[in-house]
């Protein structure tokens, strides 16, 4: 039996709407302690269309569900994202920013607006949760509802998942989030395997990102990750307008301690982006204002050391160099030199249950699995 006699699902047409649909998930959290809240000028800048270089080749209607009363129980977001069309000519479409009240009602009120408004777009399935791409907040977790997310990671509760099920998606792709702690990693062996990659390539040289050179180490970055990534699974390039308001906003958090360049004979091959975990700051800002005292607080935070763990959000390798254990060079590199600049710990996430090779590598050194996500796909027939 619905909780709700009466859902109705509109479309986002007003500021007033806007500020609805950002407050939402902060009153339907507002007792669940696991849950981190984002910070709001972050998500009206995913939303803006004169902000967000996503809107040069994508578009993203928000959608409110409200009861009889009128009062918001649920959102949505339906998304076209022309370079996954022009990449994939899938005729795929994506839902995002979902966050809906534990009623089934709610769920599928909300997924068949967003459905109805992909159809217009000619497209005919439908992909998610991703807000608002892959190479964004991605994935519905799974397992590990009792732990915080990472920096960049979704939370969400349970009844998620049975809803979609329910509406008639099916699970496309399982990732996973590996945890590293300084106590349990198998520091040994894993020198032993660097060692043994140095002696067979011993033009390789490890460094750190030049903060003094930063847009274009960042765009060597960019050249890396679109190639190493291109055969991964949903994998879009992103544009360069896109990383390169990727790479402001970083600039910002990016500890140049944690981030890794691998030069053969000096060439950039590979690299490693790890982060402070600012979640652990922000899970202090429970309204998601900075302002009047928000800022301070996470500045304190992050003086006071409670900002203790990273994680490693991208990681690649040029193709011509696949094979030859680049990877463990800069896992090893993450692991080392994290505690000593502050992070005992670090999540390497997400990691796609397609790469073996990856997953080996990460149970190979200790790591341990912590928590699950996945997306979902259906037929939009």
């Amino acid at each position: 039996m619905a909780l709700f006699s009466s859902v109705r699902v509109e479309p986002v047409a007003s500021k007033r709407d806007l500020r609805a649909f950002v407050q939402f998930p902060f009153d339907l959290y507002l007792t669940t302690k696991e849950w981190v809240p984002p910070l709001r000028r972050d998500v009206f800048h995913t939303l803006d269309p004169d902000d967000n270089a996503f809107f040069q080749h994508g578009n993203i209607q928000p959608f409110l569900a409200r009861d009889a009363a009128g009062r918001v129980v649920g959102r949505i977001a339906a998304i076209y994202n022309g370079e996954h069309i022009a990449r994939y000519a899938d005729a795929t479409g994506f839902f995002g920013f979902f966050e809906c009240a534990e009623d089934y009602a709610v769920a599928e009120a909300l997924l068949g607006a967003a459905e109805t408004w992909l159809r217009t777009q000619h497209l005919t399935r439908v992909r998610g949760p991703v807000s608002p791409s892959m190479n964004d907040i991605a994935g519905l977790l799974v397992g590990g509802f009792d732990r915080e997310p990472s920096l960049m990671m979704p939370y969400n509760p349970a009844y998620y998942a049975a809803f979609l099920e329910r509406y008639g998606f099916a699970r496309a792709m399982t990732m996973w989030a590996y945890y590293v702690h300084k106590k349990y990693v198998r520091v040994d062996k894993m020198r032993r395997g660097v060692e043994l990659v140095k002696r067979r390539y011993p033009n390789l040289v490890l460094r750190t990102i030049d903060m003094d050179r930063y847009e274009e180490e960042a765009a060597t970055i960019l050249s890396i990750y679109n190639e190493a990534w291109s055969e991964n699974w949903g994998h879009v390039p992103m544009l360069d307008s896109e990383f390169a308001q990727l790479a402001k906003e970083m600039k910002q958090v990016v500890d140049p301690k944690i981030v890794f360049i691998i030069e053969d004979a000096g060439v950039p091959v590979a690299f490693t982006l790890s982060l402070p975990n600012l979640n652990l700051a922000l899970r202090h800002v429970r309204d998601g204002r900075l302002f009047p005292t928000g800022a301070l607080q996470l500045l304190a935070r992050a003086k006071a050391g409670g900002i203790y763990e990273c994680r490693n959000l991208l990681m690649g390798v040029r193709k011509s160099h696949h094979g030859r254990g680049l990877d463990a060079i800069l896992n090893m590199a993450t692991i080392v030199e994290g505690p000593a600049a502050g992070y005992d710990a670090c999540e390497m996430s997400w990691v796609l249950d397609v790469n073996k090779p990856l997953i080996n590598a990460l149970d190979h050194m200790g790591a341990v699995i912590d928590k699950e996500y996945a997306m979902y796909e259906k037929g939009m027939g």
